[in-house]
């Protein structure tokens, strides 16, 4: 888990520039000192310092590139060296986990879904240690240098204390996540709510690389929002301060999980609106949804690309009422892009325009006018989310820190 004792300022600098450093090598390397420098805004001496501590731990290497502009010998440049660094991804979703073994790079090893099923907390953590233990035996000729591990999950998450405080899907509360992996493998691990990580992907490698100001909302069978300002993801203290997926638009609805009844989650979440199409369906004879026939959100999103008004109706009304939501956010956070992370992105040509729509509307003209909807580029599996909290925590340098005390 995270260290706990607090940097001194000279550290904390110290920190910051490492990751400074290294994340520039990782995004533009091979790169000369010279140009670090100049990216950076560090002194030379202090870029010849850092890169030469990244080098002995072997965290970068010198390469030969090609100086254009320039005769004679290639010019030496650094780049990141990933090489026997490895960090285990979990993500946890309904009646199973999937692990994923990378490397610094973000390259995949190796990945698997697994059943995971646990009633309570010491069963939970008994279940998914055994996971882990039996998914290194298997994989131990790939195993190098493990140096971490990151967690993602839906439900109430404390992500600076390692804490799941409860689950949609698994009868926990407050299980202490972090401490547990941490005292078991002996390597820091980061948890991290599914959707809030997914954001940081999306800003580092996906739809919103290159943008400061994202939301990001995400329509599953999960409802909620990551938002990214100034190129930092909200938080504050422990928590997540975002949270629209339990925010109450139908007093008299169904009970969540949170205790709470008529969350949005329960009213726009993609099992409810499967559930309300088949209910609807008996007024509809006309439509190609059938109250006996399974429905898939994918069969859905079909018929409503086929013109079907029931499917139709239910998508749009999604869209009003995300719409909503998402105008009171756009006039309190003035994001460049909204990202929709959802499998009716099959049916956004029905869904965004709904969205947009009452964005227009309801919030402010200068704000709605600039704002620019786009489908998120990586859907919601695997463990690439996970991996972006491995990619945030050396960027900052907190992890490069750790892997360099040994």
């Amino acid at each position: 888990m995270s260290i706990d004792v607090q940097p001194s300022h000279v550290d904390q600098i110290k920190q910051i520039n490492l990751g400074l450093v290294y994340g520039l090598i990782d995004q533009y390397g091979p790169i000369s000192r010279i140009a670090l420098s100049k990216k950076s805004q560090l002194a030379p001496a202090s870029i010849t310092k850092i890169t030469r501590e990244l080098f002995d731990a072997h965290l970068v290497k010198e390469v030969e590139f090609p100086d254009l502009g320039f005769r004679g010998r290639p010019a030496i440049g650094l780049k990141t060296d990933s090489k026997g660094w490895q960090f285990l991804c979990i993500r946890i979703d309904k009646d199973s986990t999937v692990l994923g073994l990378r490397d610094l790079s973000n390259n995949l090893i190796v990945e698997e879904e697994l059943s995971l099923s646990a009633s309570e907390n010491q069963s939970f953590l008994n279940c998914l240690a055994e996971l882990i233990d039996n998914f290194f035996s298997r994989h131990q000729s790939h195993l190098e240098r493990l140096t971490a591990i990151s967690v993602t999950t839906n439900g109430i998450v404390d992500p600076i204390n390692g804490i799941i405080h409860n689950s949609p899907h698994y009868s926990i509360q407050n299980l202490p996540l972090s401490t547990f992996l941490y005292r078991r493998i002996g390597v820091p691990v980061f948890l991290q709510h599914g959707i809030t990580a997914w954001t940081i992907a999306e800003s580092l490698y996906g739809a919103g690389k290159g943008c400061q100001n994202i939301i990001q909302i995400v329509i599953d069978d999960n409802v909620g929002v990551g938002i990214m300002i100034a190129g930092k993801m909200l938080h504050a203290g422990n928590q997540s301060v975002v949270e629209i997926g339990h925010t109450q638009v139908e007093p008299d609805g169904e009970r969540c999980y949170c205790g709470n009844t008529g969350c949005l989650e329960t009213v726009v979440g993609i099992k409810n609106i499967l559930l309300k199409a088949r209910e609807l369906a008996s007024q509809y004879p006309d439509s190609l949804i059938s109250p006996a026939t399974p429905l898939t959100v994918e069969l859905l999103c079909l018929a409503a690309n086929q013109g079907d008004p029931l499917a139709t109706e239910i998508i749009r009304g999604v869209g009003e009422r995300i719409g909503h939501i998402m105008a009171i956010m756009v006039n309190i956070f003035n994001p460049d892009k909204i990202l929709i992370g959802s499998p009716l992105n099959k049916a956004k040509h029905i869904l965004y325009p709904v969205i947009q729509q009452k964005i227009t509307q309801l919030s402010l003209p200068g704000y709605s006018q600039r704002v620019n909807l786009a489908a998120t580029a990586f859907a919601n599996s695997g463990t690439l989310p996970a991996a972006s909290l491995i990619k945030q925590s050396l960027y900052s340098g907190h992890l490069l820190l750790e892997i360099m005390q040994g």
